[in-house]
């Protein structure tokens, strides 16, 4: 699969913020975060598991992201998405995101009080 690493997906588990999704006790996806510079929130990875795809999960563990990133305080949460994924591209622009830059979306978060 173009961009795909089994060695990316291990070292960035290794030190990012993982938030697994499951559905009748079996792991359904996960998404991986980090904080970056200036008060950001990058989802380095979301993935939906073969077979549970079409069933709102990526939806789910990108509102939970969104969750985390405001309770943490964070501007925005970011994500960087190839142009050709048009699929992608798609599902973060109806979620809010918006391009910042080619392949980078960012939703601007509310502050949390």
């Amino acid at each position: 699969m173009p961009g795909w690493s089994d060695e990316r997906v291990l070292e960035v588990l290794k030190h990012d913020v993982i938030f697994v999704a499951r559905e009748k006790g079996q792991p359904a996806g996960y998404v991986a975060l980090r904080r970056d510079e200036g008060g950001v929130i990058v989802v380095e990875q979301l993935f939906v598991a073969p077979g549970h795809e079409r069933r709102g999960i990526g939806h789910q563990l990108l509102a939970h992201a969104e969750g985390y990133a405001i309770a943490e305080r964070a501007r925005s949460l970011r994500i960087v998405v190839e142009d050709a994924n048009q699929q992608a591209q798609s599902f973060y622009r109806r979620s809010g995101f918006v391009p910042i830059e080619p392949e980078l979306l960012e939703l601007i978060l509310p502050r949390a009080d």
